[in-house]
């Protein structure tokens, strides 16, 4: 693995029951390094389940610890019930109690501020959307105009983690910070290190983690077959991977300079997002995200390089 930069920031995707494939990583990381992720990064940025590995690791948490969060929880907040079983019928699928009590058992009584205001400052950036001001917000530890730094770090994870339909929205009108455009939070991170932090791209390492890249399955004769309620999951699984990758084109054009690594893992089948019986397969998954970034395995997305327009006369 090339060495990193002076400055080092991680960036993780949303994704679920997924974020086993990531944290998993993080530890094979961390165990390579012979460092805690808190003392390899200072700028973190998280979408969904990303933001529950961002803030983990903030509160000074392995990668390890947060691996066996997914583990040991997976079943618990994502636990089959009535509620599951007749939804569209209901109003989303899983309560939100579940995970704000694994949260709070582990960032109980801390604020977003803590993170930059009290001991060895990091910056944590936690993407969520706001459904009544129809906007992205960037919650972080020092955005005091905003009153950011008083947020408890539970309530932008949970925000963060709303995924519409699975979870109810936090306070009638936060939900996942992936809905925009930052599923894929590395354009965030990219900029918040080189234009708030004033960190020299020169000097700056940042390292974009996915949560596993589904294989395309659909055929032309099951697509003519579709009735309208078989075209939400692909759309939004569309919109989901085209917006992933821009983020990392964006990044590549934008911080030339930057150190940017991109690491995608791709699955074999499909791996619903609430689905905990996956773990075992979704822990093999990080071995090999681990490995990957080890290695200095690059994703394909980030490879691609824009071809100039042919010369004509």
């Amino acid at each position: 693995m090339k060495p990193f930069r002076k400055n080092v920031a991680l960036a993780v995707d949303g994704g679920g029951i997924k974020g086993v494939v990531p944290s998993r990583a993080i530890a094979i990381l961390e165990d390579h390094l012979q460092k805690p992720s808190y003392e390899i990064f200072k700028l973190l940025a998280g979408t969904s389940t990303g933001s529950i590995i961002s803030a983990g690791i903030a509160t000074g948490l392995f990668g390890e610890e947060i691996h066996n969060l997914y583990c040991e929880m997976g079943a618990v907040i994502f636990k089959k019930t009535w509620r599951s079983t007749f939804w569209p019928l209901t109003r989303y699928r899983y309560p939100l109690e579940p995970l704000e009590e694994a949260l709070e058992s582990r960032m109980a009584g801390k604020v977003m501020g803590d993170f930059w205001f009290t001991g060895q400052p990091i910056d944590l950036v936690i993407p969520v959307f706001d459904l009544v001001d129809n906007q992205t917000l960037f919650i972080k530890p020092f955005n005091l105009s905003r009153g950011y730094d008083q947020w408890p770090v539970v309530k932008a994870v949970l925000a963060s983690s709303s995924v519409p339909s699975f979870f109810p929205p936090v306070e009638g009108r936060y939900v996942d910070g992936g809905v925009g455009s930052y599923h894929n939070p590395c354009y965030v991170a990219a900029y918040e290190a080189q234009f708030v932090l004033g960190w020299d791209p020169a000097e700056t390492t940042l390292i974009s983690l996915g949560t596993g890249r589904e294989p395309h399955t659909l055929r032309p004769e099951q697509i003519r077959k579709f009735w309208p309620w078989h075209w939400i999951a692909p759309v939004l699984g569309a919109f989901q991977e085209s917006s992933d990758d821009q983020q990392v084109h964006l990044v590549e054009t934008f911080f030339p300079e930057l150190d940017f690594r991109r690491f995608q893992v791709d699955l074999d089948g499909s791996y619903p997002m609430d689905d905990p019986d996956r773990i075992p397969a979704l822990t093999v998954f990080g071995d090999q995200l681990g490995e990957m970034i080890l290695a200095d395995q690059v994703d394909s997305a980030q490879s691609i390089q824009a071809k100039k327009a042919p010369y004509t006369i």
